[in-house]
């Protein structure tokens, strides 16, 4: 079946509502035509990402808990073990746990330089499992989240969505609000009218509970994103509110010496220990002659994720970072990204993250039957906006907006001018008369 929208005939009823309510309606409507499908697609994947702890550790059950039969093994013999079983090219990362009965996890590159992550038994030195860190579920569900398995191209996509998804929920209030006959009481009544209708009441009711829910949870997301992240990172740097970790790069001390025998591994981490870092421990051994050891506390609560930076060769602290140290821009960043990822105020947080993932289902969900019974046979049902002058203060609004949310303001000019250039002339988008409280 072939969907079309020509104009509206004069014989129709005028146009209800003002101007602002029309028009808000109508870019409400042409936002979810995007949106909503990447809004159920990010709710699912992004609800299952919430429980990763949980998941991973049903999961991996059988290579994350080992027996304690003895004393364990030095971590250089763990490591040789894996390096005899699986080839390495590169040993990235060891994570241990203050639990005896928890594995070794080594991060590293095997032998055809694949990224991989290995499990091993710290007593026996079995390696219980390895596979390449781009094939665990749960990195598979984030990076989908993320990107859609679309690399740098899909988390554009994603990126726009979720500037459109804000935009929907500013006007989806707008709508929502009361007005006429419809009063606050029934407003936020639970939906109970039968057919058609209920699908409307649905989708307004889960709406309204959604912009409370899910709008921080797409604001914190932000910083994650290439073109208003990047934007982002680069007003942090330039303001002095860029983060003083040392976890993806930055300027790290140097060890004191480029001679002499490094010290083991097991001296660094008991020296982790006795720093007071919470399990788990993160430990990045040195790649070249005067680097140095770095290591961090791989806590879910933020305050905790204190770094420490490890001459290797004295096995002095060369530099101790507390999360405390980051100015307020990033503490409020890293802050936000906990909120998102459902650890920063404990189980409520994560049960107000699932609730949101399930609104973002049922909204996406409603809103798609609603359409589908409202709209005319063979058309869009694109809602109607007649011309109208909203005055400079639309104008300025519209204009910060797009400063704000730069891919949704590229794609929002990208949209005028195809209309004025094209779909006018088609008779495209041009709205049919129905009232979204029809």
């Amino acid at each position: 079946m072939t969907l079309t929208n020509t104009a509206a005939p004069a014989a129709r009823a005028p146009v209800s509502g003002g101007a602002f309510y029309r028009l808000v309606w109508k870019w409400h409507f042409l936002a979810a035509l995007y949106v909503l499908p990447f809004m159920l697609i990010l709710s699912l994947s992004g609800g299952l990402y919430l429980y990763k702890p949980q998941i991973e550790s049903w999961l991996y059950a059988d290579r994350t808990h080992v027996e304690v039969t003895g004393p364990a093994l030095s971590y250089a013999a763990q490591i040789d073990a894996l390096t005899e079983a699986q080839g390495m090219k590169r040993l990235r990362m060891v994570t241990v746990h203050d639990d005896p009965t928890r594995s070794t996890m080594i991060e590293y590159n095997n032998g055809e330089n694949t990224r991989s992550v290995a499990w091993v038994d710290p007593y026996t030195g079995e390696v219980l499992a390895s596979v390449p860190r781009d094939r665990l579920f749960m990195r598979m569900v984030k990076k989908f989240h993320g990107e859609l398995l679309g690399g740098k191209i899909g988390t554009k996509f994603v990126e726009l969505a979720a500037h459109w998804a804000i935009v929907m929920m500013i006007t989806g209030i707008i709508l929502w609000w009361p007005r006429g006959q419809r009063s606050l009481r029934d407003a936020v009544a639970l939906p109970r009218s039968p057919g058609r209708a209920w699908w409307r009441e649905t989708h307004m009711f889960t709406g309204m509970l959604a912009a409370v829910l899910i709008t921080p949870l797409l604001i914190s997301g932000l910083p994650w994103t290439d073109v208003w992240g990047g934007g982002l990172s680069y007003v942090q740097k330039q303001t002095g509110q860029e983060t003083v970790s040392l976890r993806f790069g930055g300027r790290k001390p140097k060890s004191t010496t480029d001679s002499g025998d490094t010290i083991p591994l097991e001296q660094v981490i008991a020296l982790g220990w006795e720093q007071g870092l919470v399990s788990p421990i993160e430990v990045k051994p040195p790649r070249k002659p005067d680097a140095a050891y770095w290591m961090r506390s791989a806590s879910r609560h933020r305050a905790e994720q204190t770094e420490i930076l490890v001459d290797q060769y004295s096995g002095a602290v060369l530099k101790r970072i507390e999360f405390s140290e980051n100015p307020i821009v990033a503490k409020t960043v890293s802050y936000g990204i906990s909120l998102h990822q459902g650890e920063l105020f404990g189980p409520l947080n994560l049960a107000l993250n699932t609730l949101a993932a399930v609104l973002g289902v049922v909204l996406a969900v409603s809103g798609f039957v609603a359409w589908w019974k409202r709209r005319p046979a063979g058309e869009l049902g694109v809602p109607r906006a007649p011309d109208a002058s909203l005055g400079w203060g639309m104008g300025v609004t519209v204009i910060l907006l797009m400063f704000i949310l730069p891919l949704m303001g590229a794609s929002l000019l990208l949209a005028l001018l195809l209309d004025w250039l094209l779909f006018r002339r088609l008779g495209w988008f041009r709205g049919q008369d129905a009232h979204p409280a029809e």
